[in-house]
C-alpha cells in the first residue's frame, strides 16, 4: 500500500535532505523501532535498514553478499528478542556529541548524533543530499553505538568499514 503523504525528502533527525534510499532507511527505521516496542530509533535500528535499502551500503562492507546476509541475520535475531537487554533503554554511547532529546523527539542520543555527523559529511563532500554512505560512515566512527557491537558480533570490522569509507579510490563507498 502506498502513502497518500507526499515526500519531500526531509525525513532525517533534524530535517535534512536525504537520499531517497536514506530516507526509506529512516522511515524503515522508525517502522521497526515501534514493531519491536521500542520508544526511540537507535543505530542498529538505522543499520538494518541501510543494509536493506542502500546498496550502496551493502558495497562498503567487506565480505560481500555473505558478511551481508550474516549481519541481516543477527539483526533479525536481534528483532525477535537476542538483544532484549537493549529493550527499555536508552542508546547514548557518548561517543558522539548527541542533540538533546527534545530536539530529536523518537531518535537515541547516539542515533541523532550519528545523523548529525552523517549532515556534515555530507556538506564536506558538497553533496546536496545524506547519503546511506554518510550514514553508515558516522555510525562505524562511534566504537560504543549499537550499530557497532552488532557489526562486530557479526564478525565486521568497523574500522575496516571506515577506512574504505574515506579512501576516495574506494569507488563503493563514495
Amino acid at each position: 500500500m502506498q502513502s497518500r503523504t507526499p515526500d519531500t525528502g526531509r525525513t532525517g533527525a533534524t530535517g535534512e535532505l536525504l537520499s531517497a534510499e536514506l530516507a526509506s532507511a529512516v522511515a524503515g527505521a522508525r517502522r521497526r523501532a515501534a514493531r519491536d516496542g521500542d520508544r526511540q530509533i537507535d543505530t542498529a535500528h538505522l543499520l538494518h535498514t541501510l543494509l536493506e535499502a542502500d546498496p550502496g551500503v551493502r558495497d562498503c562492507l567487506h565480505g560481500g553478499p555473505a558478511r551481508v546476509a550474516r549481519l541481516l541475520g543477527y539483526l533479525v535475531q536481534r528483532t525477535i528478542g537476542y538483544a532484549l537487554r537493549w529493550s527499555g533503554t536508552v542508546e547514548d554511547s557518548g561517543a558522539l556529541p548527541a542533540l538533546p532529546a527534545a530536539v530529536v523527539p523518537g531518535w537515541s542520543p547516539a542515533a541523532a548524533g550519528a545523523m548529525s555527523k552523517a549532515r556534515a559529511r555530507a556538506h564536506a563532500r558538497g553533496a546536496g543530499r545524506v547519503e546511506g554512505v554518510d550514514l553508515l560512515a558516522a555510525l562505524v566512527r562511534d566504537p560504543r553505538c549499537r550499530a557497532v557491537e552488532v557489526l562486530r558480533r557479526a564478525g565486521a570490522d568497523p574500522a575496516l568499514i571506515a577506512a574504505r569509507l574515506e579512501d576516495p579510490a574506494c569507488s563503493e563507498c563514495g
